[in-house]
């Protein structure tokens, strides 16, 4: 693709805000210098209206253009890091210890304040008004519901977002018509036994081995018992127990996640571990509780939002830029799905492993963003916003 000096000229600004957000890592609903340079970039581009403490520590900016009110389109990005340790060694690594931007939204904020500057610089092609919505706390916290009762959605049309995809190659979009990520949840199984001496195994009911049967047993709900058209994940993630090795513990406890691509195969599923682990525990003499946690919703896209969001990504990148290769649904998840369950709109996954180290998963350790990106969605989400030339 060609490259047009007029965004260069401050992507380099960009790439620095980028990398002192890196380095300044913060959690979901802390996001407290993150929204503060959000906001104080936002007013120094002059965009018209700029509303801070949305859904708690997020930013949401309007940009009025020429669209007189009757119809906004929203663009969003997310802020929030993970309790992570970074290993990555770039130069700008977190300052913030078991705090890091492992997800890349560090690299999202960045890139949808490089879309208002230029927005703003230019709305005197925007015939619509442009609604800028920095969330806190996609990570889990729920940022997207807490903005949406807090209005950030008033008066919007349509919604875009993204997420950057390590597992894609640079210069790829995956936005497809419907489902694009999955919902998810997490349970947790507490078994209740009876503790003793371990030599004398007859006379305890073993939590631990009714939980090592449940583990095992759990693994037959996605290759048994839902059909194998169906897509949805059980993975048992965590399994704890006591702590003497003389002792036959009283309690087990073990917990997972769920994945699934919509809310019918969540109850199924939900229904099955419940199942499972009463039966299960009940073969062993052990008792057992069961919490359930819904979490997020699958993501899933607008026929007509998608489409457009295809279009224009090829017109910028030819039709190679959505030869993906990503089999979608991927099994992540995004609280995205708040606003596209509200109003029309579409999510797209943009690959940025361009070979230089940047295939490193969402979520490692060793992860960072490719600042490449910054120029590309910027583009991207100009057009999208009603510009009649990309910058």
């Amino acid at each position: 693709m060609t490259t047009i000096p007029k965004i260069e000229s401050f992507a380099s600004d960009l790439t620095a805000i980028r990398q002192d957000f890196h380095a300044h890592p913060e959690l979901g609903f802390e996001e407290v210098r993150t929204s503060g340079i959000v906001a104080a970039q936002l007013r120094a581009y002059g965009v018209d209206e700029v509303h801070e403490g949305i859904g708690g520590t997020g930013v949401v900016g309007l940009i009025k253009g020429q669209g007189g009110g009757n119809r906004r389109v929203g663009l969003r990005a997310d802020m929030d890091a993970l309790p992570i340790e970074e290993t990555s060694g770039v130069a700008y690594a977190s300052t913030n210890p078991g705090r890091m931007h492992a997800c890349g939204h560090d690299g999202h904020t960045a890139t949808l304040i490089a879309t208002a500057r230029w927005l703003k610089q230019h709305e005197d092609e925007l015939e619509r008004q442009i609604v800028l919505i920095f969330q806190p706390a996609e990570e889990g916290g729920h940022g997207a519901r807490e903005m949406i009762k807090d209005g950030a959605l008033k008066g919007v049309s349509e919604i875009y977002g993204w997420h950057n995809w390590p597992a894609m190659p640079y210069g790829t979009m995956a936005c497809p018509d419907d489902i694009v990520m999955c919902g998810n949840g997490t349970f947790t199984i507490r078994l209740i036994g009876k503790g003793g001496h371990a030599s004398q195994p007859e006379a305890c009911a073993d939590p631990l081995l009714a939980a090592s049967a449940v583990t095992i047993a759990l693994q037959q709900i996605c290759s048994r018992r839902i059909a194998p058209q169906q897509t949805a994940v059980v993975s048992v993630t965590k399994f704890q127990s006591g702590d003497a090795l003389t002792v036959t513990p009283q309690y087990a406890e073990l917990g997972g996640s769920i994945r699934v691509p919509d809310e019918a195969t969540r109850t199924l599923i939900n229904n099955l571990i419940t199942e499972i682990a009463t039966q299960t525990a009940g073969a062993y003499g052990v008792k057992c509780e069961i919490e359930h946690t819904p979490r997020y919703s699958a993501t899933i896209n607008h026929e007509k939002q998608a489409t457009t969001a295809r279009l224009i990504w090829s017109q910028l990148h030819g039709d190679a830029g959505l030869a993906h290769g990503q089999a979608t649904p991927i099994m992540a998840s995004e609280d995205f799905s708040y606003y596209l369950n509200a109003i029309p709109g579409a999510f797209a996954l943009m690959g940025s492993d361009d070979g230089k180290g940047h295939n490193m998963p969402c979520h490692s350790p060793y992860y960072d963003f490719n600042d490449r990106l910054i120029a590309d969605v910027c583009r991207w989400f100009c057009r999208l916003s009603g510009m009649r030339t990309p910058p």
